[in-house]
């Protein structure tokens, strides 16, 4: 088998994603510090069409070296917004009608693999910070906490890994509805 060229891929333009029907997810970032992991997270969205990318606290904003070198122009298809406070910007998206999923472990966290979205709504995916996770007050908000099953010894993944796994399986889900 041959690899394919760049040019034979059929990807959209900027202005073509831009104007695309985007799944119904937006991404919340709760205070992450790598910009890698960000700039990863604009590639990702980019990939599974998700509408928008909220960059929250400390959570750094394009453009930037660092988020550039692993977006590769993502930040210019995604939408973004920065704001200061995630509880802020969690309140806000309830009140818009979007479910809200902090990836987390907690009590009473469902695997991933057993949520099943429902036609026609909304998600809105926290992912938080790479040592302290998504902050407390946002997953008492939260209308679920969804767990990524592991089984090795570690306790955590990436967030940029963690958002491939959970953007690809709420992707591949929402697009059988």
């Amino acid at each position: 088998m041959r690899k394919l060229k760049n040019s034979e891929l059929d990807r959209l333009s900027v202005d073509g994603f831009k104007q695309s029907e985007k799944t119904p997810i937006v991404v919340v970032l709760d205070n992450i510090r790598s910009l890698n992991n960000i700039g990863s997270v604009f590639r990702t969205s980019d990939a599974f069409l998700v509408e928008k990318i909220y960059l929250c606290g400390i959570t750094a904003q394009p453009p930037h070296k660092d988020i550039h070198k692993t977006a590769l122009g993502a930040t210019e298809s995604v939408q973004w917004e920065h704001h200061k406070n995630t509880l802020d910007v969690i309140q806000e998206l309830k009140k818009e009608g979007y479910i809200i999923l902090s990836i987390e472990q907690t009590e009473k966290a469902l695997m991933l693999q057993d949520f099943e979205p429902e036609e026609n709504k909304k998600y809105a995916v926290v992912f938080g910070n790479e040592v302290k996770g998504v902050q407390q007050e946002v997953v008492n908000e939260s209308h679920y906490a969804i767990e990524i099953p592991q089984y090795g010894t570690k306790h955590s993944f990436n967030i940029s890994v963690s958002a491939g796994i959970v953007l690809w399986e709420l992707f591949r889900k929402i697009k059988t509805l």
